[in-house]
C-alpha cells in the first residue's frame, strides 16, 4: 500500500518545505485544493521539479470543463488529478482524455457522493486509475466519524481505491486491512510536531 501526503498548507513555500521533511517516508506527494486555489498550478510544478520522482497529485476536484482543467494541471507537472465524483459522467471522460493524452491519470474523488459503491464502479469504467474514500474536514468535525463506512464502500466496491479522512497511525491498519491502494495522511503529518517523524512513524505502520 502506497502512503500519500495531503498538504492543506496555503504558500508554495510552505509546500516545499513540508514535501521535503517528509518525501522520504511517501510515495505520493498531494498539493490540496486549497493549496491550489491559494499558491495557483504554479506550486505544483514547483514540488514536482524538486521531488521528480515522487507521484505529484493535483487536488483540483473539477466538476466541469474535465479534459481542460486535467490538461492544464497535467502540463503543470501532476502525475494525479481529481475529478468530483458528483460530477457529470462527461466531464470524468474528458479527464480521462486528457490523462491518456498526457500517460497520466485521472482520480475519482467521492466526497460528497451518497452511494460511493455503484459510483466507484461507475467511476472505475469511465477510466479513473482510482478512486478515493473521501470524508473532507467539516464531515471528520462531526461528532462520532469513523473510517468505517469508507472502509465498507471501499472493500465492497472491488475497484482500486484509496483513503482519506482522517487516517493516522491507529487506523492505518484497517485502511490496509480493507483493501486499500492508497492511504492518504493530511492533518496526522502536517500536524505534526515533526512531520518527518509522523511520516516515518505512518510508513512503519504498513505491513
Amino acid at each position: 500500500m502506497k502512503l500519500q501526503v495531503a498538504m492543506d498548507v496555503l504558500t508554495t513555500e510552505a509546500a516545499l518545505t513540508l514535501a521535503g521533511q517528509v518525501a522520504e517516508y511517501v510515495d505520493i506527494i498531494e498539493l490540496g485544493t486549497p493549496l491550489i486555489k491559494a499558491a495557483g498550478l504554479s506550486a505544483v510544478t514547483a514540488v514536482k521539479e524538486a521531488h521528480p520522482d515522487k507521484i505529484v497529485f493535483a487536488d483540483m476536484k473539477t466538476m466541469d470543463a474535465g479534459e481542460l482543467e486535467a490538461d492544464i494541471a497535467f502540463t503543470a507537472g501532476a502525475d494525479l488529478v481529481t475529478v468530483l465524483g458528483t460530477a457529470d459522467d462527461s466531464t470524468i471522460a474528458g479527464a480521462v482524455k486528457a490523462a491518456k493524452a498526457h500517460n497520466k491519470g485521472i482520480v475519482v474523488d467521492l466526497i460528497g457522493v451518497a452511494d460511493k459503491v455503484t459510483r466507484a464502479k461507475e467511476a472505475r469504467a469511465l477510466g479513473a486509475k482510482f478512486v478515493e474514500m473521501h470524508a473532507g474536514l467539516d464531515e471528520q468535525a462531526k461528532p462520532g466519524f469513523d473510517l468505517s463506512g469508507l472502509l465498507r464502500a471501499g472493500a465492497e466496491a472491488r475497484v482500486p481505491f484509496s483513503v482519506a479522512g482522517g487516517v493516522k497511525v491507529a487506523t492505518i491498519g484497517d485502511v490496509q486491512q480493507a483493501g486499500a491502494e492508497v492511504a492518504v495522511a493530511g492533518g496526522a503529518i502536517y500536524g505534526a510536531t515533526d512531520p518527518a517523524q509522523a511520516a516515518k512513524e505512518l510508513r512503519s505502520a504498513i505491513i
